[in-house]
């Protein structure tokens, strides 16, 4: 990989020293220092086995190539690599991008409470400028179905959930079935991202996001459903037993899940009215999601990178029990 990078990023200089960026819990990233002090970043899938369709480098970098050109922010992206002589998987390299990742409340305190009320201000905007892309305009109308987003997203990854699953839990298959009987009418097709959140964007100055990351999941789509995601990654301090344990965005200042969705409602013309199914939703794809993080830990496909993935079983059957309670509330 060292001869490839030199060989292929512009201005690179041996020797390199690669470290691991802990936080992420699906594909690997590596800040890449080189001996000339220039730094960025490479992104590769996990160790060992992986399922079908997963981990696509080359359509992560396919998606940034198009966003970058975009009012979206994501890190130019330095070079693509899928021959399997330099390595046992393909990887994409882009640039580094300097700022902050507000993943907890220590975090979030270290800064004024109208500094978070920013971030959430721009977090929410970024999401719906990004939905309000062209698809076939930035190349990406061929990236995915225009159709049925909802119905395909719960077969993949209740079927991913099925395929990954180290044991039973059955809320989950009970939740999808009753997701699957009252799915709404998609209004409109995006660029969805898939795992929007707070702690998946870099923040800059001014407390604006200056690149959005992890866009694996990214495909076209339901807009709603990334407002929905949204909400799930953004408990209030207020809330009793929030599904995956502390979070940034309970710290005094940032905007709620309700506040988020009705700034964003001001900048899109899409009925929010059916919010509680998509986050429901959200909740569900969640527990699936974090089911095969769980499964990828315990088997030792994310290395050694020292974080206790214990929790991740208990919090699987949490985000269940939330959907089935937000759903029946729909």
């Amino acid at each position: 990989v060292g001869p490839w990078l030199v060989a292929n990023v512009k201005g690179v200089v041996a020797p390199l020293r690669l470290t691991l960026i802990a936080g992420g819990r699906s594909n690997l990233t590596f800040v890449v220092d080189d001996a000339a002090g220039y730094r960025f970043v490479l992104r590769r899938p996990p160790l060992g086995r992986l399922l079908p369709s997963a981990h696509d480098m080359a359509r992560e970098h396919r998606i940034l190539l198009a966003l970058g050109s975009t009012v979206v922010p994501v890190p130019k992206i330095l070079g693509f690599c899928d021959d399997a002589a330099v390595s046992d998987r393909p990887f994409y390299v882009m640039e580094f991008v300097d700022g902050q990742i507000f993943r907890t409340i220590d975090d979030a305190l270290s800064i004024q409470p109208t500094d978070r009320t920013a971030i959430s201000e721009s977090l929410t905007d970024v999401l719906a400028s990004l939905h309000s892309l062209d698809v076939n305009a930035i190349g990406l109308g061929g990236l995915g179905r225009h159709d049925g987003y909802i119905a395909r997203q719960l077969g993949r990854w209740h079927q991913q959930f099925t395929a990954s699953k180290l044991r039973e839990v059955p809320l989950v298959d009970a939740v999808h079935n009753k997701l699957a009987k009252r799915i709404p009418t998609q209004q409109a097709v995006s660029v969805v991202h898939g795992d929007y959140r707070l702690d998946n964007t870099m923040i800059g100055a001014k407390y604006r996001v200056a690149a959005v990351l992890d866009w694996e999941i990214c495909t076209l789509g339901d807009p709603l459903a990334d407002i929905g995601m949204l909400t799930v990654y953004s408990p209030t301090a207020d809330d009793a037993n929030p599904p995956l344990g502390s979070a940034a965005t309970m710290a005094p200042g940032f905007l709620t899940p309700t506040q988020m969705t009705n700034r964003y409602a001001t900048q899109s013309p899409l009925d929010l009215s059916d919010m509680n199914f998509y986050v429901a939703f959200g909740f569900w794809k969640l527990a699936c999601i974090l089911d095969g993080v769980y499964t990828r830990y315990k088997s030792g496909a994310m290395g050694n990178d020292g974080f206790d993935f214990t929790a991740f079983d208990e919090q699987v059957q949490n985000l269940a029990v939330r959907a089935a309670a937000v759903l029946e509330h729909s």
